[in-house]
């Protein structure tokens, strides 16, 4: 009797106790195995060349560039490698943008040991996993979407979507700058992008609407990608 092929997933997340008991919960199945662990972007590509891994199991929150650019990089150069993104950031604000980048599920860490290895499955398989809830919420979205203009989700990039959010919480261009550690004149120009792909005329109507949006959606909290103190 032949053995069951082992899986060789490398696992991209710069916490090392959650790499820890993600290891521990893989290991206990006899067909799963952590081949291979990185912190950043630039790591997490020199593993899969070197590793070549079956899967990747992708963060949000890296240091430096983020999980979702990686994702991104991984679908032009390797689109046969499959990737799971496991996050803190919820469902609603990134697992959307995390599936049209190519990643073929979405979960987040709160639900990780009930689901992880269901996903993981599900994907190896060559399926999409994602939550009732997501599924829910996508195609509420699809249904009820009624705004003349195009959702922030859709059309923004993540960093300008950061600014878009930092604006809605009253934040102004300086605090912005700083906390994003980025120019006064970098911000200025994401405002000015932001404006043009939403179709807003001026810088009260940019704040009214997005202080309206975020209202709306009281479930959508970011953590801003640059941080390096947080998780994701």
């Amino acid at each position: 009797m032949n053995a069951a092929k082992t899986t060789r997933i490398l696992v991209v997340e710069d916490h090392p106790v959650f790499i820890f008991g993600l290891k521990e919960l893989l290991h206990q199945e006899q067909d799963l195995r952590v081949c291979g662990q990185a912190q950043s972007v630039g790591e997490a590509w020199d593993k899969i060349e070197n590793l070549a891994p079956d899967m990747v199991i992708v963060d949000i929150t890296l240091k430096g560039r983020n999980g979702i650019e990686l994702i991104r990089d991984i679908k032009k150069h390797h689109k046969h490698l499959p990737v799971l993104v496991l996050s803190m950031h919820a469902e609603s604000l990134f697992a959307e943008r995390a599936l049209e980048a190519g990643a073929r599920g979405y979960i987040v860490k709160e639900e990780a040991s009930d689901s992880i290895v269901g996903a993981i499955r599900c994907v190896l398989n060559g399926e999409i996993y994602a939550s009732p809830k997501l599924m829910k919420t996508i195609l509420n979205r699809i249904v009820t979407q009624s705004d003349t203009r195009q959702s922030p989700l859709k059309v923004l990039t993540d960093r300008e979507l950061e600014v878009f959010y930092a604006i809605g919480i009253g934040m102004s261009s300086r605090q912005i700058a700083s906390k994003l550690n980025l120019s006064m004149k970098t911000i200025g120009t994401y405002r000015e992008r932001i404006k043009e792909k939403l179709g807003l005329a001026n810088a009260n109507e940019l704040i009214r609407y997005t202080v309206r949006w975020i209202e709306r959606h009281p479930e959508l909290k970011i953590t801003f990608l640059g941080d390096d103190g947080s998780t994701g």
